[in-house]
């Protein structure tokens, strides 16, 4: 029987300075002023509208992404928070994470953030090397991202990020290991590390850059892995590492199959409905002008996630994770039977394989596993 699993919820701000080159993320480059009020005022309706699906749960953890979210006034994003608490039940020690760019970082604007109840903060870097960031087409350059670390650091937040990308256009390995070690020295509590890729719908895809050889990309993989734990940093996440105690509560509560509504343009959602003993996924409407336009709805669409797809979702999610995964928690959030099928044939090959190990109670990605993740996330599929 489904259970209800810890709930987020999490809020959408579409609009940035200007496109970057290889987002596909729902995001606007800005054009004259954000129409912050009317936004809000919106985002809370839409949070009302769903209120349905809290079904006497607390939200454990916000996360507002872009977008900009930093583009917001110290005002409106209080505005903001203010009435998400007012609309819903916050847990005592809620993590309210917000995306920011370096080139929007201004530290008297970030403090008011924090008095507005954000206790975290998401730091768009990707990059400290000023020929790497133009090439992404990022406002930014290395002084104001260092600043910007360093503005969080003293600011005192309860955790922050680094966002930090590898295999860039042009990037050597050494390239890399600088950009780790410039993070390392700023000492944020999480840092984010991943590969770029290409995603259809971006500038990239229709003019694609020249990327690091496969060999350069794993030497880079190997090599920025060992830097980090050196450092102290504990991967927990296949892109994410942190120091103990700061792992992002919100990004674990999406790869442990958790409930999170989404509001704003754009955002999706997945819901547990105890009731009728379904899980289903929502989005909104993608455009700004649709969104705030009073005579249509905010749902898009609504979907099931039917039963012979719950089980695949439920690990391409949880393989993520390096911690072992609870057969407990598989069946209360699904509603699926360890002996169904379908996920037997799916696992027993990877077990086989050396990529997967079982006990009674848990399943594992083994080390080799992790060195060939896609390919063991790729059979659920």
């Amino acid at each position: 029987m489904l259970q209800l699993p810890p709930l987020s919820l999490y809020v959408h701000i579409p609009w940035c300075v200007q496109k970057c080159p290889y987002c596909d993320f729902n995001s606007h480059g800005l054009k004259g002023t954000i129409p912050e009020t009317e936004y809000i005022a919106h985002l809370l309706d839409d949070l009302t509208q769903d209120l349905k699906w809290v079904q006497n749960r607390e939200i454990s953890t916000i996360f507002i992404g872009g977008g900009t979210p930093s583009l917001l006034s110290v005002e409106g994003m209080h505005n903001l928070i203010s009435g998400i608490a007012q609309r819903a039940q916050l847990s005592e020690d809620i993590e309210v994470t917000m995306e920011a760019n370096p080139g929007t970082f201004e530290k008297d604007k970030f403090v008011g953030f924090k008095q507005a109840g954000v206790n975290r903060i998401s730091i768009g870097v990707q990059s400290f090397q000023s020929d790497k960031l133009q090439g992404l087409g990022r406002i930014h350059g290395q002084r104001e991202a260092i600043t910007a670390g360093t503005f969080a650091k003293e600011i005192g937040l309860c955790s922050f990020n680094l966002d930090l990308m590898h295999g860039l256009p042009g990037q050597s390995l050494q390239d890399a290991m600088s950009d780790l070690s410039q993070a390392i020295e700023i000492a944020p509590p999480h840092l984010s590390w991943y590969q770029l890729t290409i995603e259809p719908n971006t500038l990239f895809h229709s003019k694609p850059p020249t990327l690091p050889e496969d060999e350069t990309l794993w030497d880079i993989q190997e090599k920025g892995h060992k830097l980090l734990t050196d450092n102290g940093y504990v991967q927990y996440e296949i892109s994410a590492y942190s120091r103990p105690e700061h792992q992002c509560r919100h990004n674990l509560n999406y790869w442990r199959f958790g409930d999170y509504l989404g509001i704003g343009c754009g955002a999706h959602g997945k819901i547990t409905d105890h009731s009728q003993q379904k899980v289903f996924r929502t989005s909104k409407i993608k455009h700004p002008k649709g969104y705030m336009n009073l005579t249509k709805d905010y749902l898009h669409q609504q979907w099931d996630i039917e039963s012979d797809e719950l089980g695949f979702e439920y690990f391409m999610n949880r393989f993520r994770l390096i911690e072992a995964c609870p057969k407990s928690e598989f069946e209360h959030y699904t509603g699926l039977a360890l002996s169904n099928t379908n996920i037997r044939n799916a696992l027993q090959p990877n077990i086989d394989k050396g990529l997967l190990s079982e006990t009674n109670s848990h399943w594992y990605v083994t080390e080799l596993g992790k060195r060939y993740l896609n390919s063991v996330l790729e059979s659920f599929v």
